[in-house]
């Protein structure tokens, strides 16, 4: 009777593969991610699984686009050791307030934010492209919170980037410390930080608490936690 269980299982798992055959290659979790591959989970899934080497090519890709403009770092040591990292200089037609230190996921992740979800909404929502990007940094080597018995933060690999605020082509600039309380914008900080689980692991905003009152924090760990 087990011998039989274990090959039902084995013909359902094998049937569903199958299936994934037919799908279109952004909806089948086995194909390669691909830079046009539409925002959701599997997108998400895709991301949390990229090895080393396509995360680099990927950027490349990105790069040929004129998606980002970035260089490769040397490898670091010390307390919070750097590997694989890179300094994003542009995240395509939208410029930063500083260029900041970024695993590849993390620089990955940003610029299909960027592209996909970020410019669009803006330009849907608040009627002008979103010129730059204001952000209080990405690396720093500290526990989280700063507080000595707690796990490193996701700062401390360069793995989390914290936007505090966006400029738009008209010229608005908008904070998320004031945006938030705003109804004129509120709606649009809300589906940006919305957006963002599409690509990150976590995105925690002014709701999650006090210590968020003035960004988004965009990291790379857990699965789609967003609020």
């Amino acid at each position: 009777m087990k011998g039989k269980g274990l090959l039902i299982l084995a013909i359902i798992a094998g049937a569903a593969v199958m299936g994934y055959r037919w799908l279109p290659s952004y909806y089948n979790p086995f194909t390669p991610l691909s830079l046009d591959d539409p925002p959701g989970r599997i997108t998400q899934f895709k991301l949390r699984r990229l090895t080393p080497q396509a995360c680099r090519d990927l950027l490349a890709q990105a790069s040929q686009r004129n998606w980002i403009t970035y260089q490769r770092v040397a490898d670091s040591q010390g307390d919070c050791p750097l590997t694989d990292v890179v300094r994003v200089r542009r995240l395509g037609a939208v410029s930063l307030s500083s260029s900041f230190l970024a695993s590849c996921p993390l620089a990955l992740s940003s610029v299909l934010f960027i592209e996909q979800q970020a410019r669009p909404l803006a330009r849907q929502m608040m009627g002008s492209e979103l010129k730059r990007v204001d952000h209080l940094g990405s690396y720093a080597c500290r526990n989280i919170y700063n507080r000595p018995d707690a796990r490193r933060s996701e700062h401390a690999s360069a793995e989390a980037l914290d936007i505090s605020g966006f400029q738009l082509a008209d010229g608005r600039r908008i904070t998320v410390l004031r945006g938030w309380r705003d109804p004129q914008t509120q709606p649009w900080l809300r589906a940006m930080l919305s957006a963002s689980c599409g690509y990150y692991g976590n995105g925690l905003g002014p709701e999650y608490n006090a210590a968020h009152a003035n960004h988004f924090h965009l990291g790379m760990r857990g699965y789609g936690l967003c609020r």
